[in-house]
């Protein structure tokens, strides 16, 4: 039980990676509030994570016997943000690990010069301006306390180009420099943040991923020829499983991790090795 007695604070839970953290999170023992969008958004052409799925996985982690708390939030959204951390507080009277996974793969499957001003703003909003936000309202409760841990979830799109996705590369190499910059900041208040790149995570029936079969229509490329070459891609020739990349964040939420902070953890399958 490497998490009993702390609390987590999850965005983007309803599902996917978010859904697999929760949960071990919760088998580990942590208290945790669960946050997502519970809505669609205007520009991302595919269904978001809705407040039904947030529920199940909130109806999940119970099952483990831990308190959980959920919110709707939009991490674009500077009040929704402050709110949210504002009720993890009040409930539990601190909060001792973010994880920063809240994130879009489209509007995507475009040249750099074909994406439009909305579509390289929504992005970067998402998924780095966001977990910014979420640092920001932490960062002095934690340093305060003279503890915490921040995982955010990157990419191998933060560490490599990958053709027509411009602004989620760009945005996920932007969470890499924001993690060591925030590592700096807050080490001498005993705050570690970290960062996981997952490669290609499997979408699975579980956990209600859409990722990969967001980005095959992106490519327009069928779903299934699309797994099979990112499969072939991999050296150790398999998808990545939500649950790979839980157990790295369960990894850096945990005191077995207290001297790693500015660190950018792998689960790719041997992708990155390259």
């Amino acid at each position: 039980m490497r998490l009993r007695g702390k609390v987590v604070v999850i965005t983007g839970a309803a599902r996917g990676i978010g859904r697999a953290t929760a949960v071990a999170c919760a088998a580990e023992g942590a208290d945790l509030l669960l946050l997502d969008v519970c809505a669609d958004l205007a520009g991302v052409p595919y269904p978001l994570g809705s407040a039904g799925q947030l529920e199940h996985t909130a109806a999940l982690c119970r099952d483990r016997g831990v308190s959980v708390l959920t919110a709707k939030a939009d991490v674009r959204d500077a009040v929704s943000v402050r709110d949210a951390v504002e009720l993890a507080i009040e409930r539990y009277g601190r909060i001792d690990s973010v994880v920063n996974n809240a994130g879009i793969a489209a509007p995507s499957g475009k040249r750099v010069h074909e994406i439009t001003e909305d579509e390289w703003s929504l992005m970067i909003d998402v998924d780095l301006t966001g977990a910014w936000r979420l640092i920001r309202e932490v960062g002095k409760t934690m340093s305060d306390a003279r503890s915490g841990s921040i995982v955010n979830i990157a990419s191998t799109a933060g560490l490599v180009g990958y053709r027509h996705f411009a602004g989620y590369v760009a945005a996920k190499h932007g969470l890499i420099g924001l993690t060591k910059a925030a590592a700096l900041d807050y080490a001498p208040m005993q705050v570690r943040v970290n960062a996981v790149c997952p490669g290609n995570v499997r979408d699975t029936t579980e956990g209600e991923g859409l990722m990969l079969r967001e980005i095959a229509r992106a490519l327009d490329v069928p779903a299934d020829e699309h797994v099979a070459a990112f499969t072939q891609s991999q050296p150790m020739n398999r998808l990545v499983e939500p649950d790979d990349v839980a157990g790295a964040v369960v990894f850096l939420a945990s005191d077995d991790s207290a001297q790693v902070t500015g660190s950018v953890l792998t689960v790719d399958g041997g992708f990155s090795a390259h």
